[in-house]
């Protein structure tokens, strides 16, 4: 019944919102996560405008679209989203405004089905933090600048050049996570944190991951989650655990105490983002700072 509520909705809103389209030449691009919406900007300077539906610290996972995104998706020339069912609570708008002849592209497409994680827990079948890897986001990059490209052929010189420009940004940040966590030994590269969203990385990377929580934050962890996990770090000597930034703190905090009940002394070592960047305006607030500040903390942690 819900289901046929929101369609309902949709489409007497999506009336409403024709007239409402800027009249202007500029390539109008609505993103979602805060991942996306750094990288449009990168490749679409000064042609595009991006607005981001999801900020600091929003979920994705849990995410539902309010009146005002319904207007700024149905008014976008295009709409970029994760895919692989991240946005879980939008799939419903997302095919709305198919029906609406609004560009909408999912970037996960960028990606082969041999680069992906598959996963029997999640509804696409597949772990959708794809930008874990630094390789997977210069396929994304390469797909995205295309994608403009095609939708705006007059500025196709400038999206490829900027694409190329950010290209160069992300072989030089692959270098310098990759020496930097060369410091680290290899069997110390255990990485518990709140959900299970760093597999990429831990693929990427060497590390063994554990997340407390599922794939999705939907599903909370339950007593026996925290108790199998805290055997975990207690057999393998785990020094830090981490929350993240988009997921309450609340569980790392049980398992940290459930840890110490036993007599194994874990601390918290830090915050790190997972399924949104940081503040805007700050090096976190990028894509580029993002992946520096949580390996700097994951392994100043661990050491």
């Amino acid at each position: 019944m819900k289901q046929y509520i929101l369609i309902a909705f949709l489409s007497v809103f999506l009336i409403g919102c024709k007239d409402t389209k800027p009249q202007d030449d500029k390539f109008h691009i609505v993103t979602t996560t805060s991942m996306i919406t750094d990288l449009v900007e990168n490749i679409g300077g000064d042609k595009v405008v991006v607005q981001g539906l999801m900020g600091a610290g929003v979920d994705p996972h849990l995410y539902k679209a309010s009146e005002g995104d319904v207007s700024k998706l149905s008014n976008a020339d295009m709409i970029l989203y994760g895919g692989l069912h991240l946005e879980g609570k939008l799939v419903e708008v997302f095919e709305k405004m198919q029906k609406q002849n609004i560009k909408t592209v999912a970037v996960s497409d960028a990606l082969d089905k041999k680069d992906l994680i598959g996963s029997t827990l999640f509804a696409s079948n597949y772990d959708p933090h794809i930008w874990f890897d630094v390789t997977n986001w210069g396929k994304i990059t390469v797909f995205v600048a295309d994608q403009l490209s095609k939708a705006r052929p007059e500025h196709k010189a400038v999206f490829q050049a900027n694409a190329k420009a950010y290209l160069l940004k992300l072989k030089a940040l692959k270098e310098e996570i990759e020496a930097e966590i060369a410091t680290l030994p290899v069997e110390k590269r255990r990485l518990v944190t709140a959900h299970d969203a760093f597999s990429y990385f831990g693929r990427a990377y060497q590390f063994d991951v554990v997340g407390l929580q599922g794939l999705s934050t939907a599903t909370e962890a339950g007593v026996q989650d925290v108790q199998k996990t805290a055997a975990y770090i207690i057999d393998h000597k785990v020094k830090a655990v981490f929350i993240e930034s988009s997921v309450p703190k609340r569980t790392v905090e049980a398992l940290q105490a459930a840890v110490n009940s036993k007599n194994h002394n874990v601390v918290i070592g830090g915050t790190l983002f997972s399924d949104a960047l940081g503040n805007p305006g700050t090096p976190e607030g990028t894509y580029i700072g993002m992946f520096k500040f949580n390996v700097h903390t994951i392994v100043n942690s661990l050491k």
